[in-house]
């Protein structure tokens, strides 16, 4: 199993066109074999900040999501405007337990 927080900070004018690319590859991630979550979040105390939950069943499933089509049109489109760079950070789930995160 990977899980994954990609912590995103938008230029405030660029906030409804992120949260638009950002959905729409949501929704195609969503469709791809091994993915088992993707959710997008936006605070509500800093409307400019969000965070992508990303959860695949395998590490192969993960990387195969770094190269769909609609991955690499998402990461063109908001390279722009983001204010920092992205910052991902890797977890492994501890509780509830299942065979996948057991062994890593």
């Amino acid at each position: 199993m990977v899980i994954a927080h990609v912590d995103v900070r938008v230029i405030p004018d660029f906030i409804d066109a992120f949260r638009e690319a950002t959905i729409e590859n949501a929704r195609h991630s969503m469709q791809e074999p091994g993915v088992v979550r993707f959710e997008v979040l936006q605070s509500k105390s800093d409307h400019t900040r969000f965070l992508l939950i990303e959860e695949f069943q395998t590490p192969e499933a993960a990387q195969q999501h770094k190269n769909t089509p609609h991955y690499l049109a998402w990461r063109a489109a908001v390279e722009n405007m983001m204010a920092e760079p992205r910052f991902t950070t890797q977890f492994r789930r501890i509780f509830p337990e299942d065979a996948a995160s057991s062994c890593d």
